[in-house]
């Protein structure tokens, strides 16, 4: 799995009928900034609403999931971001002139082919992991649909579907890691049953279907007539069944086809929860209803257990700056250069930490038999930290000082001793203007708050 953020590179366009609305739409995916997420946009409204790929938003699962927020809607949302969750990219603005997306050939595959065309581009911040703290399982006894998501280090999914169909009869899909996703769910189409197509006409549904873009099993005993009328539906001169059980479509590109399109479909709806899951995904019988009641039942744990204000590190992840990068920007050395790493940075705010040890200098003079970090020392290390930040406006920020002009509202919570690790945060309180910066900056041990306050600096340059 990538550890950091990714957007795309430039704009990969895609076009096509929506399946269920029967609207030609062309879709644009262009990169977003670090922590932006997923969004939609109908550039085709007034307003040009931009509607958020949040469970929240979902307000239809008549045979795909349709979000709608300040007054823009857009259906069928599943194949595109399971596209995306399978690319691993965390911000990304895709501009629709539409209310679908185009169905394509039923699959995820030429949304990412579009996308690989023109590339991926790693941000510097690390990806904002949801990271299962217990079991959680989801049952629906009146659709016999169970899932079961198990705490694991990576994302795992395995998909068992049966119809009672001597077509498909039971089957079941397995994505073992999400590079296997192009080559083995990508390209699995959507299907239905030919008893539902009447229906789903009837429901003003699949105006865009066709046989070229979706499966269509035959599971019963064709009546005399029902293949003219099925004709005139889909708007082709003739159908007719072939051996598989399969209208007269091309052939089924797996034998479980069904199935990995199933679970390709579980993978999109649960992109809703708006954060990259670490979970081992098992489900029986899912479809749209149960995944998207599942993704809801997922958001709650993640409202519950994260805390906004603790800046989130994982040491395992590879720092955006390292001592050795830190160095060539700030111009502090030993001993009074006191931070280690910068784990997160945006045009906004940075992350970073400082591993406390005995063998820090201060610790001689400052209680030698109880050393304890001066206060005055962490707020230092923030403003160090926020210093990466304003350099971070200028492109040249071996050309700057960044001098500390003023803390305000400073507060010290919890004392820090030798073999803490600090972790701060710093965000821009308003826009860098003439060079002044304003941020707020807090610093954990864990998840306790260490010290929080406002900082104000200055960039002049160098002469």
């Amino acid at each position: 799995m990538k550890f950091n953020q990714h957007t795309v590179i430039g704009e990969a366009v895609v076009s096509g009928i929506g399946l269920h609305t029967g609207v030609v739409s062309n879709m644009t995916f262009t990169p977003a900034k670090i922590n932006h997420g997923i969004k939609f946009q109908r550039i085709d409204l007034d307003n040009q609403p931009i509607i958020d790929a949040d469970v929240d938003n979902v307000v239809d699962l008549s045979r795909g999931t349709s979000i709608e927020q300040n007054g823009g809607r857009i259906n069928t949302v599943e194949h595109v971001l399971s596209a995306l969750v399978a690319l691993e990219i965390d911000n990304v603005l895709i501009k629709i002139d539409g209310p679908e997306p185009p169905i394509m050939d039923g699959s995820a595959r030429q949304f990412m082919d579009a996308i690989l065309e023109i590339g991926l581009q790693e941000q510097a911040a690390p990806r904002n992991f949801f990271e299962l703290p217990h079991s959680v399982f989801y049952e629906d006894k009146v659709r016999d649909v169970e899932i079961i998501a198990l705490p694991l280090d990576d994302y795992r999914v395995t998909v068992m579907v049966d119809y009672n169909s001597p077509v498909l009869g039971s089957q079941h899909a397995s994505l073992n890691k999400l590079t296997d996703f192009y080559e083995q769910i990508s390209d699995a189409r959507t299907f239905c049953f030919l008893h539902e197509i009447e229906e789903l006409y009837k429901q003003d549904l699949i105006k865009g279907g066709d046989i070229s873009n979706a499966i269509v099993v035959v599971d019963r005993m064709v009546k005399p007539g029902e293949l003219d009328h099925l004709a005139h539906l889909l708007n082709k001169p003739k159908v007719e069944v072939e051996k598989e059980g399969i209208l007269n479509n091309v052939s089924l590109r797996y034998k479980n086809e069904p199935a990995r399109h199933k679970l390709l479909d579980i993978v999109g709806d649960l992109a809703l929860v708006g954060r990259p899951i670490k979970a081992q995904i098992m489900a029986a019988r899912p479809g749209h209803a149960a995944n998207i009641a599942f993704a809801r039942k997922l958001k709650k744990i993640i409202q519950k257990t994260s805390h906004s204000k603790i800046p989130q590190y994982d040491p395992k992840i590879p720092p955006v700056m390292d001592i050795n990068k830190i160095a060539k920007i700030l111009p502090h050395r030993y001993p009074f250069l006191l931070i280690d790493k910068i784990f997160h940075l945006d045009d906004e705010s940075v992350g970073g930490i400082k591993n406390v040890t005995y063998n820090e200098p201060f610790f001689q003079g400052h209680f030698p038999g109880n050393p304890v970090m001066p206060g005055v020392l962490q707020v230092e290390a923030m403003a160090q930290i926020g210093g990466i930040l304003a350099l971070n406006s200028v492109p040249d920020p071996e050309n700057y000082w960044t001098y500390f002009l003023g803390i305000d509202n400073f507060k010290f919570k919890k004392m820090v001793f030798p073999g803490d690790t600090l972790i701060f945060k710093c965000e821009l309180l308003e826009p860098i203007r003439r060079g002044f910066v304003k941020m707020s900056g807090v610093a954990y041990i864990g998840n306790q708050l260490v010290c929080e306050g406002n900082m104000t600096a200055v960039l002049v340059k160098k002469e």
